[in-house]
């Protein structure tokens, strides 16, 4: 499978445009619930164009279009805020937490302070509502 081109993303990035469109206007016309719950099926669609333009960015031929993959991600990020989703980035040395994070890579160390803590993050995670609705990968140390 080829990798998608600037006009795929911004075709997607469209198609979110008239989604959220459409879903504030339903929304607007319902009766207000107690508390705001986030869409998660758009939360994770959202979610995982943003991991796609983060791709796009690492694999540009060139800067321009790094850094225009890197602003549609930023751009994504901040849709996903506004719409109740928090994006979880572990960082090197943070604790593991089975409840945001799986390890998916394991790393030994002979350093028993750094047992179950990150090493990297394979790809970010997703929180909505409370909740880890994507859980972040990462690779951990393991004492031996």
């Amino acid at each position: 499978m080829s990798e998608p081109s600037l006009r795929d993303i911004a075709d997607k990035v469209d198609d979110v445009a008239r989604l959220l469109a459409r879903q504030a206007t339903a929304s607007s016309a319902r009766p207000a619930a107690t508390g705001p719950d986030p869409d998660t099926s758009l939360l994770v669609d959202l979610h995982a164009l943003r991991a796609d333009a983060l791709t796009c960015a690492a694999t540009a031929a060139g800067a321009p279009d790094a850094e225009a993959f890197e602003a549609l991600a930023a751009g994504l990020e901040r849709v996903l805020a506004g719409r109740g989703g928090l994006v979880v980035t572990p960082l090197p040395g943070d604790v593991f937490d089975a409840a945001t994070m799986e390890a998916a890579e394991v790393t030994p160390t002979a350093d028993a302070t750094l047992d179950r803590t990150v090493v990297a993050t394979l790809a970010d995670g997703l929180r909505a509502g409370g909740r880890c609705v994507r859980p972040a990968r990462v690779r951990v140390h393991r004492a031996r």
